[in-house]
């Protein structure tokens, strides 16, 4: 025999069992506030859709951010340069002005060109796993490069060229005032070091060395693109990051 539920009651069951739910989902919902707050995590309730890859923006002074962007302007006006007019960007930097630890590279190649930022290509992954090996990545250290142009097929740039660019590299450390400098490749060695000498005779040792008002320590160690084509050269570059990892920690930075 069916039995037959009075509507009366059914809806007396209907407003009990949504009451319970609601009571339910209330105190799961406190629950969950007081467990991020527990945590320390911030709930932000906000519409806008969320850009996950947004650049970093880092706090820092406003004499050196006006610095920066003097130094970007200058070189930006820079007239009658056959790299800049063939270029698509201007590859000025990466990472973090703040930062005590300098990287420069040697020049931009197409994919930094497009993009305009150095060493985003693969030599940039290569850099990026180096960097990770001794506990820093592109939000610790601060990445520029000796020309801020690519050349023309991704040649190696000319004396020339790099002689009209040296005194913006230099202006460039000066402003960030790093506590190391590391020069990737013989083409920034040349540039900052002199011309008469050899990546292998150089490499792995400590210079010091003064950018104006900066007085900083130098390392050179082979460029990402190198150790690409010559991966037996890997294990002298990891000597050399070792160095860098060690004179972090002794200068505390």
């Amino acid at each position: 025999m069916t039995k037959i539920i009075s509507p009366i009651i059914f809806k007396l069951n209907l407003n009990i069992y949504i009451r319970f739910m609601i009571k339910k989902i209330s105190l799961n919902s406190v629950k969950l506030i007081k467990y991020y707050k527990f945590i320390n995590h911030n709930l932000i309730y906000n519409n806008k859709a969320i850009n996950r890859y947004k650049k970093d923006n880092f706090e820092i002074s406003t004499d050196k951010a006006d610095n920066l962007e003097r130094l970007k302007k200058s070189i930006s006006n820079i007239k009658n340069c056959s790299l800049k007019s063939g270029a698509t960007n201007i590859v000025f930097s990466d990472g973090n002005p703040k930062s005590k630890i300098m990287l420069i590279g040697e020049a931009p190649g197409s994919n930094e060109d497009l993009e305009g930022l150095p060493f985003v290509g693969k030599a940039g992954t290569l850099l990026d796993k180096m960097l990770a090996s001794i506990n820093l990545d592109r939000k610790s250290v601060y990445i520029s490069n000796i020309i801020n142009y690519r050349p023309p097929d991704n040649r190696r740039p000319t004396q020339d060229e790099i002689n009209r660019y040296l005194p913006f590299v230099k202006k460039h450390i000066e402003i960030i005032n790093p506590k190391i400098v590391i020069l990737l490749g013989s083409t920034a060695m040349n540039g900052l070091i002199g011309s008469d000498v050899v990546i292998s005779k150089v490499r792995g040792k400590w210079i010091e060395k003064e950018f104006g008002q900066c007085k900083t320590s130098v390392i050179i160690t082979f460029h990402p693109a190198f150790l690409m084509r010559q991966p037996t050269q890997k294990k002298l570059a990891w000597i050399d990051l070792k160095m860098i990892r060690d004179k972090k920690a002794k200068l505390k930075i």
